[in-house]
């Protein structure tokens, strides 16, 4: 798949802004706070409904602004695909493909891959469960649209059972539907479990080579699924775990508490790694997410790199500049002088200042 083109109305700090992209390697360079990461978030939002900072659609629209536009141009598979996203301050966001609305934003989700790097993933391996639970979320709910109605039901159903345990003090009604929502949520949630049960297996067997050659042969990463529940316990642990979740009000059995582990040997690098073992471990995983689209899609993601070079030392800045030469690929960063070292090729610059882009010859 490409991107071929960008057009932007009041979103973030532009005005007005359009771009036309290379299918290699475009460059987006300038001083920080200009706008860069916010042309990189506009493709990713364009392509997957959601950004990678915010979960409030009206952060993203231009202060003073009541509503916001962005237009992207892309192929696959030979065919062009015109996006148009429609974010409001009070309302719904709306989205057409091709002209054509669409009621549903898995409708959209799947159509490209899209991989966003930023700083802030190095740190994925040492933070919070949350974290990677949302990078499994956002993964596979690009590679495969079954799971993502079957997250989207596991969640409806999280909320509602959550709410009826708030409610339960109130209603004595309430309490005869308890049966019917667990029910539902050892259903979906089950489906979930399986899926990433799946996908941490293939991911684990992917990171693990690319990781060995990142340490130079001296370590060999294990990624596992530490799931909350087992799908053969799951109705008996809800039913268990009733009394406890009356008393917190909210559900303490599920796959919305399921984490993933790194292991080097036997070494949990989550609290025990060094910065270097994490963020290697950090750049394995993603990777490893663009050799699974490649394998399980026979397609190539779109790689949106947000200032991640320079957190990288020299050894893994050209580990991964010299992974991604055969995948359209968006990068910001400050300066051009250590791509100018290198002997990666930049295809089309782009100077960012003060909310305007303009492409260098």
């Amino acid at each position: 798949m490409e991107v071929k083109s960008l057009k932007l109305d009041h979103f973030r700090n532009y005005e007005n802004l359009q771009l036309e992209f290379s299918p290699g390697t475009n460059l987006f360079y300038g001083d920080n706070a200009q706008g860069k990461t916010n042309i990189l978030e506009a493709v990713y939002v364009c392509g997957t409904t959601r950004s990678h900072r915010t979960s409030r659609d009206r952060e993203l629209i231009r202060f003073g602004s009541e509503e916001s536009h962005i237009r992207m141009e892309m192929t696959k598979a030979g065919i062009s695909y015109r996006i148009d996203m429609h974010l409001k301050k009070n309302r719904a966001k709306g989205i057409a493909i091709g002209g054509v609305p669409i009621h549903k934003a898995s409708e959209l989700v799947g159509l490209g891959n899209y991989i966003f790097f930023s700083p802030e993933d190095l740190s994925i391996i040492k933070n919070g469960p949350a974290e990677r639970r949302r990078f499994l979320d956002m993964e596979l709910c690009q590679l495969d649209k079954v799971y993502m109605a079957e997250l989207t039901g596991y969640n409806r159903v999280l909320l509602q059972r959550n709410k009826l345990l708030k409610d339960l003090g109130k209603s004595t009604e309430a309490a005869a539907t308890l049966d019917i929502w667990d029910e539902q949520l050892v259903t979906h949630g089950s489906r979930v479990i399986e899926h990433r049960e799946r996908f941490v297996k293939t991911l684990s067997d992917l990171a693990s080579p690319i990781h060995q050659k990142l340490s130079g042969g001296r370590e060999i990463l294990g990624i596992g699924y530490e799931k909350n529940v087992s799908v053969e316990d799951f109705a008996r642990e809800v039913r268990a775990g009733r009394e406890k979740d009356l008393f917190l009000k909210t559900t303490g059995t599920g796959p919305h508490r399921d984490d993933l582990s790194f292991q080097i040997g036997s070494i949990d690098i989550r609290h025990f790694g060094s910065q270097g073992q994490q963020r290697s471990a950090a750049l394995s995983l993603k990777l490893s997410e663009i050799e699974l689209v490649k394998q399980k899609l026979r397609d190539r993601p779109v790689l949106l790199l947000d200032d991640v070079l320079s957190e990288l030392d020299s050894d893994r800045q050209h580990y991964l500049l010299d992974s991604i030469r055969d995948i359209q690929t968006f990068i910001s960063c400050t300066g051009l002088e250590e791509y100018e070292r290198s002997s990666f090729q930049i295809d089309r610059k782009f100077h960012v200042e003060a909310g305007k882009a303009s492409a260098l010859s």
